[in-house]
C-alpha cells in the first residue's frame, strides 16, 4: 500500500529530466556531490542531443512511500519505450512545456495512457511557469479544451527553479493507486527492459506482479521456455543495488545468468521454475516500417558488427535486423527500426559504443506486393521485388500525420505538407492561436527529410508526430540503374510508375558527379522495365598517346589514335567499372 509506480511522459524537450532531477533531490535518491544535469541521461548521445532515447527505472523513498519512477522518450520513434512504460506503472505524469503548449506527441502518448482504463491516473502538470515566454493561460485552457483534464487538477511548476515540486510528489501519492496485490502466491514479474552484463548474463529489467523471488532462486522464462537462475535480484537507485528479495509492487532487476542473447524478451513473463503460473499479458510487437543496409567498411569488422546489433537488440526490441550480401560490399545487414531518427540514433550509437566505422543506404520503407496467384509478400529491399509479370497490385504504407502549429504559420505548414503529395484530413484549433493539422500521406515521403523541412519552413514553431494508418494501393515499379549496361543492385530503388522518370534522372545526375572517370566512356541508365529512362555518360578518361612523338607524318599519329580508340570500344564492352565504395556512400545520401 505504500508502492507508487509511475512514469513521466511529455513531448521532446518539455523538462522530463529537468523535472527527474528535482525529484532525485527532493528524495535525496542522489547526494548533492553527485548529482549532475540530465542525471538520469547517462548516454553522451542523449546529452548532445537533448532527447531521451531509453526508458530509465529509479527507486526513490518520499516520507514512507516508495515511489518507482521511469523516465520515458519523448519523439515519435522512441513511442514503443513509452508504451512498455506504461505496462508497468499505475499512473503518468503528463508534461507539457507552458512556452511551447501542447506539442504532436503530447497527444500521442496521453492516448497511450489512456488505452490503460480509467483506473490508470493522469497528473497533469504545466512546466516552465518561470519563463519570459510562458503562456501559462493558454497551455491550461489547451490541456482542459484538448486533453480533457480538469482545470483544477492542474499543477503549475519550474522544474527548473523547483517551484512546487513537493506538490507533484503529494500528487502521485494521492492520486494514483498502489498496485494491485494478486492472490495466487505465485512469482510472476513482467520484463519491460533489458541488459547484458559480461558476468551477471542478462540482466532483466522487470516490474513484479504477483509473489516474491530471492537471490540463487531457479527461474523459467514463459516465452522462450528456458531454465535460469537468480543471480541478483535488487533495485534501481539510480544504479542497481542488490537485495536479498524483490517481491509483488516492485519495479526492480533480475540477473538471470543467461548468455544467449536472444532468450530474454520484452514483454516475456519470469515465474519460479516448477509453479504452473500464468504467463502475464506482454506487449504488442512493434513492426519496423523504415529499412535501411549496414555494412563495415572493412570485411574484418563483420562479426563485430554482428555482435553489436545483437547487444543493440536486447535493449531496443523494436530494432530488427537480418544478414544480407551485395557484391558491391560484401556481407552486411538489412535493419529495420520505427522511424528515420531511430535509424540515425542506431548508426550513431556502432560508431560510438563499438568503434565501427559503416557504410549506410538510404531508408526506405516496407511495400507490399500482391502476385496474381493472390501471394502476398513484403518487400524491404530493391532486390526482393518480383518479376512485373507477377505482379496483380502493390500497395505502400501510409501515415497520418498530426502537425500542431501557429495559426500565422499555417499556410507554410500547410504548403510542407502538401509536398507530401498525400491529402488534407482535419484541422482542429486546440486554442486561439494554435490549430492541429491532420493530414495522410505515404511514409517514403514523410521519412526522408519532412521533419526538417517543417522545422525550417516554420522557423522550429511547429511540431509533428504520425501513426501508421495501413497500406494504400499505388502503382510501385522496380528502377534499375545499369552502369556500364550491367545492372547495379546497390542502386536499384522501388517508386512510384509516375514518378521514376524524375528519380531515374536525379540519380543518374547523382552518380555521374561521384563515380570516378574510368579508362572507357561509362554510360549510366536508369531503367523500368524494359524500358531505359534517363542516361549520363561519364566521359573516358584521355592520355595523350602521340605526345611523345618528335617526327614523322601525320599517319602515324592517326596509326596511334585509331589502336587508343579501339582499345577504349573494346574495354566499354568488356572493361569493369571501379566504384569506390565512398561513391557508393555518397549517393545513398544524395550529397
Amino acid at each position: 500500500m505504500k508502492i507508487r509506480n509511475f512514469c513521466i511522459i511529455s513531448h521532446i524537450d518539455h523538462g522530463k529530466s529537468t523535472l527527474a532531477d528535482r525529484f532525485l533531490e527532493i528524495t535525496k535518491t542522489v547526494s548533492k556531490k553527485d548529482m549532475q544535469e540530465q542525471f538520469l541521461d547517462s548516454m553522451d548521445l542523449e546529452r548532445e542531443r537533448g532527447i531521451n532515447i531509453k526508458l530509465r527505472p529509479v527507486r526513490m523513498i518520499y516520507g514512507e512511500y516508495i515511489l518507482n519512477m521511469i523516465d520515458t522518450p519523448g519523439h515519435v520513434d522512441f513511442s514503443y519505450e513509452v508504451s512498455r512504460s506504461l505496462a508497468a506503472v499505475e499512473g503518468a505524469v503528463l508534461l507539457v512545456d507552458a512556452t511551447k503548449g501542447i506539442q504532436a506527441q503530447t497527444l500521442a502518448n496521453l492516448q497511450l495512457a489512456k488505452e490503460k482504463g480509467d483506473k490508470f491516473a493522469i497528473i497533469p502538470v504545466i512546466n516552465k511557469i518561470d519563463s519570459d515566454n510562458a503562456m501559462i493561460e493558454e497551455t491550461e485552457k489547451e490541456m482542459v479544451e484538448a486533453l480533457g483534464v480538469k482545470r483544477e487538477e492542474i499543477i503549475k511548476i519550474s522544474a527548473k527553479q523547483a517551484i512546487n515540486i513537493e506538490e507533484v510528489l503529494g500528487a502521485i501519492v494521492e492520486r494514483i493507486s498502489p498496485p494491485s496485490v494478486e492472490n495466487d502466491n505465485f512469482f510472476r514479474a513482467l520484463v519491460f527492459d533489458s541488459e547484458y552484463n559480461s558476468y551477471k548474463g542478462i540482466i532483466a529489467h522487470v516490474r513484479v506482479v504477483s509473489g516474491e523471488v530471492k537471490t540463487k532462486e531457479h527461474i523459467y522464462l514463459s516465452a522462450s521456455k528456458e531454465s535460469g537462475e537468480a543471480k541478483e535480484v535488487g533495485f534501481f537507485s539510480p544504479l542497481q543495488v542488490s537485495q536479498p528479495k524483490i517481491k509483488e509492487g516492485d519495479i526492480g532487476y533480475i540477473a538471470t545468468g543467461i548468455k544467449d542473447i536472444g532468450v530474454v524478451r520484452s514483454g516475456d513473463t519470469i515465474c519460479r521454475k516448477g509453479e504452473s503460473a500464468t504467463p502475464l499479458p506482454g506487449y504488442k510487437e512493434p513492426k519496423p516500417m523504415v529499412f535501411s543496409s549496414l555494412y563495415p567498411r572493412e570485411a574484418a569488422s563483420y562479426n563485430v558488427l554482428r555482435n553489436a546489433l545483437y547487444e543493440i537488440k536486447l535493449t531496443d526490441p523494436a530494432f530488427i535486423f537480418d544478414p544480407e550480401f551485395r557484391e558491391a560490399f560484401g556481407r552486411g545487414f538489412r535493419c529495420g527500426y520505427l522511424g528515420s531518427l531511430h535509424s540515425e540514433i542506431i548508426s550513431e550509437r556502432l560508431r560510438r559504443e563499438f568503434n565501427l566505422d559503416l557504410i549506410i543506404s538510404a531508408p526506405s520503407v516496407t511495400f507490399k506486393v500482391i502476385k496474381r496467384n493472390k501471394e502476398e509478400i513484403e518487400i524491404r529491399s530493391a532486390s526482393d521485388f518480383p518479376d512485373g509479370s507477377e505482379i496483380d497490385r502493390t500497395e505502400e504504407p501510409w501515415v497520418q500525420l498530426e502537425v500542431i502549429t501557429p495559426e500565422n504559420m499555417l499556410g507554410s505548414t500547410t504548403e510542407t505538407l502538401n509536398s507530401l503529395k498525400g491529402n488534407y484530413a482535419d484541422t482542429r484549433y486546440l486554442s486561439e492561436s494554435r490549430v492541429l493539422t491532420l493530414y495522410n500521406a505515404p511514409l517514403r515521403n514523410v521519412v526522408v527529410d519532412f521533419h526538417d523541412k517543417l522545422k525550417s519552413f516554420t522557423k522550429g514553431y511547429a511540431s509533428a508526430g504520425y501513426k501508421f494508418i495501413g497500406f494504400y494501393p499505388e502503382d510501385l515499379v522496380k528502377m534499375e540503374i545499369l552502369i556500364a549496361h550491367k545492372p547495379d543492385e546497390a542502386f536499384s530503388t522501388i517508386v512510384p510508375r509516375t514518378e521514376a522518370y524524375e528519380e531515374g534522372k536525379k540519380m543518374v545526375a547523382r552518380l555521374k558527379e561521384v563515380i570516378p572517370p574510368q579508362q572507357f566512356a561509362v554510360a549510366l541508365q536508369a531503367k523500368v522495365g524494359g524500358k531505359i529512362i534517363a542516361r549520363e555518360t561519364i566521359k573516358a578518361r584521355r592520355k595523350d598517346v602521340t605526345g611523345d612523338l618528335y617526327g614523322g607524318d601525320v599517319t602515324r599519329k592517326r596509326k596511334l589514335l585509331e589502336k587508343q580508340k579501339k582499345g577504349k570500344k573494346r574495354l566499354e564492352k568488356e572493361g569493369k567499372v571501379n566504384i569506390p565504395q565512398e561513391a557508393y556512400f555518397k549517393a545513398f545520401r544524395g550529397n
